[in-house]
């Protein structure tokens, strides 16, 4: 039997193994958990989250009420800001720590169940994330707990989650509709519809369709048959990424909308969402309908003028605009309560239903339109004005109805409709509206029957005043007869009494001359000869004023230094007035050019300053002066001229000067204030004529025993005046060269002879010509022609003028003298310029005159 068969050696030795095999293991294990300490450790200190182990405190009631720190790592310092608190409680170092973390720690150490959550510590002004689960023996009531600070995210969140809270609100609250939709494509990429991805309350307060209807749901699910416009122009918004207005109506809903699709971009692009906000216009659009269709009824009233047709445009207008399916305007009698409808307006597709109607049979509401009342029927089978009729209204497809009176002095006379096939709710701007319409076509006929009768009463009182006028006009022309004959006598009475006197000087001198001739006595005869010259010098200066004063004198305008021919006038007008008369001219610097005939103008200078002097009887002052006028449209008006410059040439005297009634006939013919015999009363007028018929006129200013002041205004010319012309001094006419010769034209035998009698004792070979015709004959012959002497006015429908013309065809430097005693064949020469070569004397003519000129014209 060996040793270890005996059973408590062997366990000895066992235990002796035992305690040799324990030490050895404890000394590894050691060496383990040193090892393991120094990793947690280690670990403890370095990782990023807050840990802590606590001990909790329970009440007899097992509720937690505090808790140690038994050990924290450095994170759990930096996200607590808890320092040194290993061993401390916490009613310690954070006492105002919430009460929920001590409830959530003391469950977890009583039952052993874990928890993670996230919560808010106050005390620490921050926000973690915790996993807590209890260590230990359960006895110990540890927990450990590990935590980050969720502080920055869950402000984040928080401030998200406000944001989110603000905008929902705002959505929610919004009173424009908002949509937030997603375009869809068909399998080819055309856009073919878009779904309501939310939607705010205010799209279905607008739509009138709830939100839970539409979301999710595309635009023509929830709107059959939707205008295209709806999809593409949004489709547009979608792809361009440009916020794009629209104003457009949902035929299906009967509104309008009004607003602005925009692309959304916070999610993908290729999602194609878009939102739109906008508002319902309906309201406003109808406003604008109604107010267009106002104006479009005053511009078709303004030029109608028949009654039936402006009722039928009113009623036209009124169905357009309200959308019905009948309007029209009825007559109405209310003796007979009965409606006539000539012509009514009707929507497509509508039957028209004119003719008579008896309003009973439609009910009640004929008593509203007697008392002038507006009828509104929102449905004929409700109101109880007509339910009992609804059976005759739907036979004509009436089923809402609006009647606005037409009332004129107290009484309805007729009425304007509007029918509908539906229910119809007629809201006040309707009813405004068909009032307004009623107004204005009412006022539109009122005003066309008060034109018709104001034209009437027009057509008959100008009826009456043509008939007055004509009577008038009669009466008017019996009167300018009357005064024309005493004007005419007045005139020929002057005429008879100063030709009577010349023609007896004339006729007295060549009777007695013919007697002194059968006497023999020859020593007389040149008394009686220049008692017949004078006498005709002074009827062809009689004939001379009369043209001037009736401004058909032969002129011959050319332009005119007024100053140069003052200059040359001053010697003969200071002779003129003799010593008791102080004269003074005054000439403008720069005086301006004017087209005038000179002599007619020294003259007229010459008569002004005589008629001054016999105004001064006892001497006084002459000033004789030019000056450069300007006259406006207004100054031009009163003198009857056309406005512009004028050249002035003023005579002023400080003589007896005129009264009114005398300067109103200062241009009358005759009319003379001088004792008799003493002046013709021409001189004024002839001046008249002169200035008129030169383009210009005449003003006088007069005061009685201050003076007078007569102005001849001249239109400016621009040519440059020329050298002024002096009349030849007569003396022994010149003789002509041999071979010269003149063709003489005029119709007159008498005037023909004397003047190829002259042209003969000058030396001159004459032909002569009776008219036109045959003086153009000779002119186109070879005949040598050095001067053409012819009247203007012919015979046979060709004139002076017209004949030298033709004539200088084949000779154009063919000199011309016009003679002509009368104005109008003046006119015939053409213009105020005559063309170069070409002259005109005034008949009659002195011959020695009428010899220099030729003899002038020829050998220049």
């Amino acid at each position: 039997m060996t040793d270890l068969d005996d059973p408590r050696r062997r366990i000895r030795l066992l235990e002796d193994q035992l305690a040799k095999l324990k030490a050895a293991n404890q000394g590894e294990v050691n060496r383990l958990l040193a090892a393991s300490e120094e990793r947690y450790r280690t670990l403890f200190k370095a990782i990023d989250s807050g840990f802590c182990i606590v001990e909790m405190r329970f009440d007899d009631a097992l509720r937690a009420i505090d808790y140690r720190i038994v050990e924290g790592n450095p994170a759990f310092e930096r996200m607590t800001g808890l320092f040194d608190a290993n061993g401390k409680w916490v009613s310690e170092i954070a006492p105002d720590l919430e009460r929920h973390w001590f409830d959530l720690y003391g469950r977890v150490a009583l039952t052993g169940e874990p928890v993670r959550f996230e919560n808010a510590a106050e005390a620490f002004g921050r926000w973690y994330d915790v996993q807590a689960l209890r260590i230990g023996e359960p006895s110990e009531r540890r927990v450990a707990i590990l935590f980050n600070d969720i502080s920055e995210r869950r402000q984040a969140e928080l401030a998200l989650a406000r944001s989110e809270e603000h905008w929902r609100s705002l959505f929610e609250n919004l009173s424009e509709g908002f949509i937030l939709g997603q375009l869809l494509r068909d399998e080819v990429g055309n856009p073919v519809d878009w779904r309501y991805l939310d939607i705010n309350p205010a799209w279905a307060r607008m739509t009138g369709i709830s939100a839970a209807d539409a979301t999710g749901k595309t635009v023509r699910e929830v709107f059959p048959g939707i205008e295209q416009e709806w999809i593409s122009e949004t489709a547009q918004v979608v792809a361009s990424g440009n916020s794009a207005t629209f104003t457009r109506q949902i035929g299906a809903l009967g509104r309008w909308y009004e607003g602005r699709a925009h692309r959304v971009d916070a999610h993908r692009v290729d999602e194609e969402r878009f939102a739109i906000i906008f508002r319902d216009v309906t309201e406003s659009r109808k406003a604008e309908v109604r107010r267009n269709g106002l104006l479009e009824l005053s511009d078709q009233l303004r030029n109608m003028r028949d009654p039936t047709e402006m009722s039928y445009v009113a009623a036209e207008v009124l169905g357009r605009t309200l959308g019905v399916d009948q309007a029209g305007y009825c007559m109405l009698d209310l003796d007979t309560e009965t409606a006539l409808l000539e012509r009514d307006w009707t929507a497509p597709n509508v039957p028209r239903s004119t003719g008579g109607y008896r309003m009973r049979d439609f009910g009640s509401f004929m008593d509203d339109l007697g008392r002038g009342e507006t009828v509104a029927i929102t449905d004929i089978r409700i109101d109880p004005r007509t339910r009992t009729h609804a059976e005759v209204l739907d036979g004509l497809s009436v089923r809402a109805l609006l009647n606005v009176p037409v009332v004129e002095q107290g009484r309805t006379v007729a009425f304007i409709f509007a029918n509908c096939s539906w229910p119809r709710a007629w809201d006040d701007e309707e009813v405004a509206f068909a009032r307004e319409v009623v107004e204005r076509t009412r006022g539109a006929i009122e005003r066309r029957r008060a034109e018709d009768n104001l034209r009437e009463l027009n057509a008959r009182l100008e009826s009456l005043v043509a008939e007055r006028t004509a009577e008038l006009l009669k009466s008017e022309e019996l009167l300018r007869q009357s005064q024309k004959m005493e004007a005419v006598g007045q005139l020929t009475g002057g005429l008879a009494h100063d030709f009577n006197n010349l023609l007896s000087g004339i006729s007295g001198s060549l009777e007695l001359l013919s007697k002194r001739l059968q006497q023999g006595r020859l020593n007389d005869l040149p008394r009686y000869l220049d008692a017949a010259q004078g006498a005709s010098r002074r009827a062809a200066a009689l004939t001379h004023r009369l043209l001037a004063f009736s401004r058909r004198q032969t002129l011959d305008p050319r332009p005119t230094d007024v100053n140069c021919l003052v200059d040359s006038m001053e010697d003969l007008v200071r002779r003129t007035m003799g010593p008791e008369v102080v004269i003074e001219v005054i000439r403008a610097p720069g005086l301006w050019s004017t087209l005038v005939d000179s002599n007619q103008l020294e003259n007229t200078l010459l008569n002004l300053c005589i008629n001054a002097r016999d105004a001064m009887p006892s001497g006084g002052k002459l000033t004789v002066e030019t000056a450069n006028r300007w006259l406006d449209t207004d100054a031009a008006r009163e003198l009857d001229v056309p406005a512009g410059r004028y050249v002035s040439l003023s005579v002023t005297d400080t003589g007896s000067g005129m009264p009114p009634e005398v300067l109103s006939k200062a241009f009358d013919p005759f009319f003379t204030t001088k004792p008799l015999g003493m002046g013709t009363g021409l001189g004024l007028s002839m001046i008249y004529g002169f200035a008129r018929q030169s383009g210009g006129q005449v003003v006088i200013r007069s005061r009685l025993d201050e003076g007078t002041q007569v102005s001849v205004l001249l239109p400016r010319h621009f040519q440059q005046a020329g050298t002024a012309e002096h009349a030849p001094m007569h003396g022994e006419p010149p003789r002509a060269v041999a071979g010269q010769t003149v063709l003489v034209v005029d119709d007159e035998p008498t005037i023909r002879m004397l003047v190829c009698e002259i042209l003969e004792e000058l030396g001159y070979a004459a032909i002569e010509a009776e008219d036109g015709a045959s003086g153009l004959k000779v002119l186109q012959s070879d005949q040598r022609i050095d001067l053409l002497v012819s009247d203007v006015g012919l015979p046979g429908g060709m004139n002076g003028r017209q004949m030298a013309d033709a004539a200088r065809v084949g000779r154009p430097d063919l000199k011309v003298l016009f003679i002509t005693g009368y104005a109008e064949t003046a006119a015939a020469i053409g213009s105020t310029h005559l063309e170069t070569g070409m002259y005109v004397m005034t008949k009659p003519f002195d011959i020695e005159a009428l010899a220099v000129r030729i003899k002038e014209l020829i050998g220049d």
